[in-house]
């Protein structure tokens, strides 16, 4: 799995560099399908705009953007919804519903033949 991070019209350092790609490993934890992770960083004039874009196996990208005035936390309310994002998907995946399988009739639904 790769971390690409990329900066418009600016640049940060080296320790900010390792923070993202660092931050952005964690994803695996949440689901572990994530092929590539995407961070591009866009600084225009004082904001910095800080969007994620995970590609995942058998399934559209997720992406997640957030506006702020300093990179780390910007960075961090975009990663905050991107997990959310992916908690969501994976949720969604699992099958909770254990107690019967789909499409059964449940018991009280079932009308009995009344006795002659």
């Amino acid at each position: 799995m790769q971390v690409a991070i990329t900066c418009r019209h600016g640049d940060i350092p080296d320790g900010t560099r390792e923070y993202i790609t660092q931050k952005a490993q964690k994803l695996l934890n949440y689901f572990e399908r994530v092929t590539a992770i995407n961070v591009t960083l866009d600084f225009e004039s004082d904001r910095v705009t800080s969007e994620i874009i995970v590609d995942t196996e058998h399934k559209h990208d997720f992406v997640a953007k957030d506006t702020g005035d300093d990179v780390r936390p910007t960075f961090d309310s975009s990663l905050h919804k991107m997990e959310h994002q992916i908690r969501k998907y994976k949720e969604k995946l699992q099958d909770h519903r254990r107690d019967r399988p789909t499409g059964a009739i449940p018991e009280t639904d079932i009308e009995e033949e009344p006795e002659a």
